[in-house]
């Protein structure tokens, strides 16, 4: 069984970077394709970016596309999530996932087999 844990959020301006970390346990991700979400209340969770299990293929969600940089380190077991040029309309409790079956990666919530507990990101204008 993998833990996740979620580090990293906060309060920033609007245009301001937060990195976000996700720090496995309980066994290697190396094989897995890791994802990030993240869900406003009352909204369904929304897709932001995944990695493939090797790094080499990254997917990105528009909303987010060239301000948000998913990467990640297999000897650390930790996922990262480096937000640029944020705004408002990113706050939001953004969860770390990883997919097991899929090495290249997903962009459904469904698919992912692990789930962190969410950290919170509060972007003011």
């Amino acid at each position: 069984q993998v833990q996740l844990v979620e580090s990293g959020g906060g309060l920033v301006q609007a245009g301001g970077s937060l990195r976000l970390s996700c720090a496995a346990s309980g066994r290697t991700i190396s094989s897995y394709a890791m994802g990030w979400f993240r869900q406003v209340p009352g909204k369904e969770r929304e897709f932001v970016a995944a990695i493939s299990w090797s790094g080499g293929s990254r997917y990105y969600a528009d909303s987010v596309k060239g301000r948000f940089t998913i990467s990640r380190d297999n000897a650390k077991n930790t996922v990262y999530l480096q937000m640029s040029s944020l705004k408002p309309e990113d706050t939001a409790v953004y969860y770390c996932a990883g997919c097991e079956r899929y090495h290249s990666g997903s962009t459904y919530a469904y698919l992912y087999d692990y789930w962190g507990q969410g950290t919170q990101v509060t972007v003011s204008s």
